[in-house]
């Protein structure tokens, strides 16, 4: 195949998926559509949260990018409505905070990545690159991981316990599956930021355990045993307790 078809098909690819970019700044709006359509991507824009909210229902977004101050609600809302709408679009949320703790709070509320403002658009390019990598179709290869009575569907990414399901964020499903592909392997935290969020992170560790902590609340959420142990001083390891 010559380097024009494998251009052309990746183009139409990336035509395929679609992106949501939500901000209050119509200058900013409009560089973000005419870079990512430029892309090869489909662009769709909201100015308000109401809007995003209204948009994500009509439609299935592959990516939002979310600006965390809107006029009319803010962006943390937004994320935490769109989660609590069982809405599994990858959320890459944008700030103009870089304290740690506000980074961290936004991960909390079901964000996928964080930019702060303000950003390179090749960053933000590549942070969109990364969170669409993670979003593998059903049909490119399906899985079912099991360990004890959890089992992960790599191809609905759905994860059940027992008799009941558990719906996962995008960053959730990706955790979740590499503690599943190496069970009682103890995984160090730095490895874990690596291969979940990349070797340019820079949230700390902090953000980790706020990942692991809301994934144990959704597979411990009706009392069941704990699966993912704390090892301290290390990181954390799959497997029954003891």
């Amino acid at each position: 195949m010559s380097i024009e078809k494998v251009q052309v098909h990746i183009m139409q690819n990336r035509s395929d998926t679609s992106i949501l970019v939500v901000d209050d700044d119509p200058r900013l709006i409009n560089a973000l559509r005419r870079s990512l359509t430029y892309e090869g991507y489909h662009v769709t824009t909201a100015a308000n949260g109401e809007d995003a909210l209204s948009q994500a229902r009509r439609r299935t977004h592959n990516l939002i990018i979310l600006d965390r101050l809107l006029p009319d609600m803010d962006g943390l809302m937004v994320c935490r409505r769109l989660r609590e709408e069982d809405q599994n679009s990858a959320i890459l949320m944008l700030t103009a905070r870089d304290a740690i703790a506000d980074r961290v709070e936004g991960l909390e509320v079901g964000a996928d990545d964080y930019l702060v403002k303000p950003f390179a658009l090749e960053e933000l390019l590549a942070r969109v690159k990364a969170l669409l990598r993670r979003r593998v179709p059903p049909d490119v290869q399906r899985e079912i991981l099991g360990f004890a009575d959890l089992e992960l569907d790599t191809a609905t990414r759905q994860a059940r316990r027992g008799q009941r399901f558990i719906e996962l964020s995008t960053t959730e499903y990706e955790l979740l599956r590499l503690f599943l592909r190496n069970p009682r392997i103890v995984l160090t935290r730095a490895l874990l930021l690596d291969r979940i969020w990349g070797s340019d992170f820079e949230g700390g560790a902090n953000v980790l355990e706020v990942y692991v902590a809301h994934l144990r609340q959704k597979l411990e959420q009706q009392g069941e045993p704990r699966l993912i142990q704390t090892i301290r001083g290390a990181g954390y390891v799959l497997r029954a307790t003891e």
